[in-house]
C-alpha cells in the first residue's frame, strides 16, 4: 500500500515527458457524435441535478483496486448531486493499456474514458475517426464553465489540448500549483549536520568538495569508508535535474528562453554534464553500482545511512523515518556556462489526455457538466480529499479555510482516502489548486513550498509545451528517436564509466547530426512555431 501511496504521489511528475514520442496529427476534420445535436433537452447548463430524467454513463477506467467504485462516498454523493448513475468497466492500473487498445480495436465503447492516459497519437487518431468526439463545442456552449473559466485564464492550457485539425478530443489534468517536473534532488541532513555544513554549495566546484568530505570524512560517524556520496538508479533519476546546471531544461527536447529549440545529447551543456559526471565516477564519488542497482537496493544503502545526495520525491522514502525539515532539497548548482542553474518546471497540465467522450455517448451535454464539476472548487474538493466532515472539515468556509480530522478508526488518511474516492493511484481528470489545501498542509508541505519557492521557482521554466506533431512529422520523429535514444543511453554510461573518452566527443556529436539529431530539433521547432502561433 506504501508503494501505492508513493505512486499516487508521483503520477503527474512522472507523466508529463510522455508527448515527446507520442504526439501526433491529423489532416482530418475530427468526428461527432450523432446524438450531439438533440442531446440538449433536458440537461441544466447551471444548478443541480443535471438531467430531468436519470441517465446512465458507461464509465471505462484505470483502478488501483482499494475499493468497489460502487461504494465508493465520493461517487454516490455524485450521483446524488447530478442525477447520472455510472456503471463502470475497470482494469488493473498494469493491464489497462491493453484493456484499452483492446476496446478501440474492437469498437465495443463505453460513453467515457476516465482516468484513460490518452496520448496525444490516440486523441488524434480516435478524434478524426470519430471514435472520440470533439468537446470545444460543450466547453464554449457553456456545458463546461469551470473547464472555460481555466482555459480562457490559462490559453496555453486550451492550446496544449488542441490538435491539428482544431479539436479538443480529451481533457487533462490540470495542477496550478505543480512545481517539480520530476522528483527532486535532496541532501542527507545527518551528513551535512556531522560535517558542520552550514551553507549548500552554490557551484558545481563547491558540490565537488562536498562530496568530497561525504566521501572522506565519516559523516556517518561509523569509523568506516561505507559512505556513498552521491547515488543513482541509471542515472534516469538526477539526469534531468543535473542538466539544469549546464543550462538545460530537459533530456530530450527543449525550447530555450528566446524560443529556439534543442535536442539535447547534442549540446554542449550536455558535454559539460557529462564530464562533471565522469569526473565523479573516477574519484568513486558517484554510486558505481549506479548503473546496475535497483530502486529499493538504492533505498536500502539510504536507510543504512550511507547516502550523500540522492533523488525521490520526498526524502524519508529513501532515509527512512518521519517527513521533517531535516534533509534539504538541493539548491541547483552553476556552472561554466553563462546563466546558470536552470530548472525545468512542471507545466501544470498532464502530457496525455486523462477524460474523454465516444460516440456512443448518449448524451454529450450532461456528460461534459458532469467532468466540468471536477475542474472547480467544490468538485476538485470532493474527488481529492472527500466528502466534507469525513476526513476534513471546514475552519471558515467562506475563505475556503479547512482542517484535517481524524482518521475513521485510526489508521494512514491516505490510504483511508483511497476507499472514498476513484482519484487514487490514478492519474484522473480534474485540477489542483494552493486554494484546495489552504489549512490543511502540515509543517513539512510547508518546508517543501519554502525551498521550492527559494530554490526552483525563480530560476524554472517549462521545458516545452504539449505539442502535436502531424502524422507525417510524427511517424519520422518516431523512427529517428528510437534509434537516438538507444544510441544516446548507451553513450552515456560509456562516457560516465570512462569506457568512451571524453575526447571522443566530436566522433559522438558527427554521429548523433548522422542519425538526425537536427532533424529532431527542426521538427519540434516547426511544432512549437505552430503552438506559439495558435495554429
Amino acid at each position: 500500500m506504501k508503494k501505492l501511496r508513493k505512486a499516487s504521489s508521483i503520477l503527474l511528475c512522472l507523466t508529463v515527458s510522455a508527448s515527446l514520442l507520442a504526439a501526433c496529427g491529423s489532416n482530418g476534420d475530427g468526428g461527432s457524435s450523432s446524438a450531439a445535436g438533440s442531446a440538449a433537452e433536458g440537461v441544466k447548463k447551471e444548478g443541480f441535478p443535471i438531467v430531468d430524467k436519470p441517465l446512465t454513463l458507461k464509465v471505462m477506467s484505470q483502478d488501483a483496486g482499494v475499493a468497489d467504485w460502487n461504494k465508493m462516498p465520493v461517487l454516490q454523493e455524485m450521483e446524488k448531486l447530478t442525477g447520472i448513475h455510472l456503471e463502470y468497466q475497470l482494469s488493473p492500473i498494469d493491464s489497462f493499456e491493453t484493456k484499452k487498445n483492446l476496446v478501440f480495436a474492437s469498437g465495443d465503447l463505453p460513453d467515457i474514458f476516465y482516468a484513460a492516459d490518452l496520448k496525444p497519437a490516440e486523441q488524434v487518431t480516435y478524434g478524426s475517426q470519430g471514435v472520440l468526439i470533439p468537446l470545444e463545442k460543450y466547453i464554449d456552449e457553456g456545458y463546461a464553465p469551470n473547464i472555460k473559466k481555466i482555459f480562457d485564464e490559462h490559453p496555453d492550457i486550451r492550446k496544449s489540448f488542441t490538435t491539428p485539425d482544431g479539436h479538443i478530443y480529451a481533457l487533462p489534468n490540470i495542477d496550478l500549483s505543480a512545481v517539480w517536473y520530476r522528483s527532486p534532488m535532496w541532501y542527507n541532513g545527518k551528513f551535512l549536520k556531522a560535517l558542520n555544513v552550514t551553507e549548500l554549495p552554490k557551484t558545481t566546484d563547491e558540490l565537488y568538495t562536498l562530496l568530497k568530505r561525504f566521501k572522506d570524512e565519516d559523516p556517518n560517524g561509523n569509523g568506516k569508508k561505507d559512505e556513498i556520496p552521491l547515488t543513482s538508479v541509471k542515472l534516469d533519476d538526477l539526469r534531468m535535474y543535473f542538466l539544469g546546471f549546464w543550462g538545460i531544461y530537459d533530456e530530450v527536447i527543449y525550447a530555450d528562453k528566446d524560443g529556439k529549440v534543442h535536442y539535447t545529447p547534442q549540446e554542449e551543456g550536455y558535454k559539460g554534464y557529462l564530464t562533471f559526471m565522469n569526473k565523479l565516477w573516477k574519484e568513486d564519488l558517484l554510486d558505481h553500482e549506479t548503473f546496475s542497482q535497483t530502486p529499493d537496493q538504492k533505498k536500502a544503502k539510504g536507510q543504512n545511512n550511507q547516502i550523500g545526495v540522492f533523488n525521490d520525491y520526498f526524502p524519508y522514502f529513501t532515509l527512512g523515518g518521519e517527513p521533517s525539515s531535516d534533509n534539504p532539497l538541493m539548491t541547483p548548482v552553476a556552472s561554466e556556462i553563462p546563466g546558470t542553474p536552470v530548472y525545468g518546471k512542471h507545466p501544470g497540465i498532464s502530457a496525455n489526455g486523462t477524460f474523454a467522450i465516444t460516440s456512443k455517448d448518449p448524451n454529450p451535454e450532461a456528460t461534459m457538466r458532469w467532468i466540468d464539476y471536477q475542474y472547480g472548487y467544490d468538485g476538485a474538493t470532493l474527488f481529492s480529499q472527500g466528502p466534507e466532515n469525513t476526513l476534513w472539515k471546514y475552519k471558515d468556509k467562506e475563505a475556503h479555510e479547512k482542517e484535517w480530522l481524524p482518521v475513521p478508526g485510526g489508521g494512514d488518511r491516505e490510504e483511508y482516502r483511497g476507499t472514498l474516492t476513484p482519484n487514487y493511484g490514478i492519474l484522473a481528470p480534474g485540477m489542483n489548486s494552493a486554494e484546495l489545501t489552504k489549512g490543511l498542509k502540515s509543517d513539512f508541505d510547508r518546508f517543501i513550498d519554502k525551498e521550492n519557492a527559494e530554490k526552483l521557482t525563480p530560476i524554472g521554466k517549462t521545458p516545452f509545451p504539449n505539442v502535436y506533431l502531424t502524422n507525417e512529422e510524427q511517424t519520422e520523429a518516431t523512427a529517428l528517436l528510437s534509434d537516438l535514444n538507444t544510441y544516446v543511453k548507451q553513450m552515456e554510461a560509456k562516457f560516465v564509466t570512462g569506457q568512451e573518452p571524453l575526447s571522443n566527443w566530436d566522433k559522438y556529436a558527427a554521429q548523433i547530426k548522422k542519425m538526425g539529431g537536427d532533424r529532431i530539433a527542426e521538427l519540434y521547432q516547426g511544432a512549437y512555431d505552430r503552438w506559439n502561433s495558435g495554429k
